[in-house]
């Protein structure tokens, strides 16, 4: 299979290397026909996109569209879960910007207030070392990411079970009937082969995507197509996918 569009790709504006240009030119070395700008929300406390900057952003990606004809760029953002009831960190003040949204379960997100914290972000840790804890975690993970899909217009939901446990099978049912995305992340190696076929199994789509911080791994799928290809996945069941025909 042929992948003609990268969805996930950072920037300086949060922790990549490379400036929206760097990364487009990099998308076109690689034959891509489209390549999203997809930082991390504002919810982040080390690499979120200042508010200020989202019409930069949105102007830049605009010049690139104007010099590059031949490239579909699109304007997303990482966005960040922030409570157990699905917020998320990116309001409608800047989703007016956006093309494309992604959403994260990450760690080191400023959460919805002090019972957030705990629950998000304490309890996942406590998990680690208390196994009366992993089943509850995880039901409250998938719960929130669930809650998050229905509440929002998400198009990708990025390395599902890489941060934190889920439920796959129902996160997945979600994703079905909302027409939201699973990502194969080829930086992270999630989902696993065994979570793609569990979500496979219940008609879920995907999107395989490189997750680059550097141009250089613009367009690096390798990784992501021998998960989905192990897992029996084929082009129709990937969003940015297509049969190559030699």
């Amino acid at each position: 299979m042929k992948i003609f569009a990268d969805y996930h790709t950072h920037t300086v504006f949060s922790h990549g290397k490379g400036t929206i240009e760097e990364n487009v030119k990099a998308a076109i070395k690689m034959g891509l026909r489209e390549i999203a700008i997809t930082d991390h929300g504002p919810g982040h406390v080390f690499f979120g996109i200042r508010r200020r900057e989202y019409k930069k952003i949105r102007d830049e990606i605009d010049r690139m569209n104007d010099k590059y004809p031949n490239i579909r760029v699109l304007m997303g953002v990482e966005a960040n879960l922030i409570s157990l009831n699905g917020d998320i960190d990116v309001d409608d003040e800047l989703v007016k910007y956006l093309d494309i949204l992604l959403l994260g379960y990450h760690t080191g997100v400023a959460p919805k207030g002090f019972y957030n914290l705990f629950h998000m972000f304490g309890k996942n840790a406590a998990s680690r070392y208390f196994s009366s804890l992993k089943t509850i975690v995880r039901e409250q993970n998938t719960d929130a990411m669930i809650k998050a899909i229905n509440k929002y217009n998400i198009n990708i939901i990025t390395h599902p079970g890489a941060k934190v446990d889920i439920d796959t099978r129902r996160l997945a049912m979600a994703a079905k009937s909302r027409g939201t995305a699973l990502e194969i992340n080829s930086s992270h190696g999630y989902m696993t082969v065994e979570y793609v076929k569990i979500a496979k199994s219940v008609g879920a789509k995907f999107v395989i995507d490189s997750d680059a911080h550097t141009p250089s791994r613009v367009g690096d799928f390798g990784r992501g197509i021998e998960i989905a290809e192990l897992a029996g996945l084929t082009a129709k069941d990937i969003i940015n996918a297509e049969e190559w025909y030699k």
